[in-house]
């Protein structure tokens, strides 16, 4: 990638660079829109959720340039890639509160009876669970829960993309739900 003095390269030129899978072009790329692209991302959601929802939306580029078509400018599609995502996250985040607010009401009155469950029982039951996980879903799974690690710190802990982080927490939520179907009106509340 040639950039001299006064010369400023088109993000069209950039793209068709990036296409041929020029990795320099791509992180010129980078660079220039991603502090935008966050900034635009605090209008909808957290600044750690925005930093995450960028980092996916180019990772997604680079991993599909073959593939992508933008009708207007690679900016416009960049920035409506980045909204969609936010949105997204948005809603399901809020269908996650609204099942806790269904199930919390629903549940309460179990709750609140002393022989619906015993703790360690429950504690026990998901230790069992969790060691029957395949090694990397329960370590990064662990970090997430219960050491309130985001994606992207676990991914740099774990030397792996924050994709593949998400995909084994993923994993692991599944296994989990399959093995532990009984308590999951309370593991709702604890996990």
């Amino acid at each position: 990638m040639r950039k001299d003095k006064g010369y400023r390269i088109s993000d069209e030129t950039l793209f068709l660079q990036i296409r041929h899978g020029c990795g320099k072009s791509f992180d010129a790329l980078f660079i220039k829109y991603y502090p935008v692209l966050w900034a635009y991302t605090r209008q909808f959601i957290e600044p750690e959720d925005g930093e995450e929802v960028v980092q996916d939306v180019m990772v997604w580029l680079w991993e599909n340039r073959q593939r992508v078509a933008f009708e207007t400018s690679l900016r416009n599609y960049l920035f409506r890639a980045v909204r969609n995502r936010c949105l997204s996250l948005i809603d399901r985040n809020e269908l996650k509160r609204k099942v806790y607010h269904i199930v919390h009401e629903k549940m309460s009155s179990h709750f609140e009876n002393p022989d619906f469950y015993d703790y360690e029982e429950l504690t026990r039951r998901i230790e069992e669970a969790l060691t029957r996980l395949p090694e990397s879903y329960r370590e990064a799974f662990e970090l997430n829960r219960f050491h309130q690690l985001t994606y992207k710190e676990i991914a740099e802990r774990l030397n792996v993309s924050p994709k593949t982080v998400d995909y084994r927490i993923q994993q692991a939520l599944k296994q989990l739900r399959v093995e532990l179907k009984d308590l999951l009106p309370i593991l709702f509340l604890v996990l």
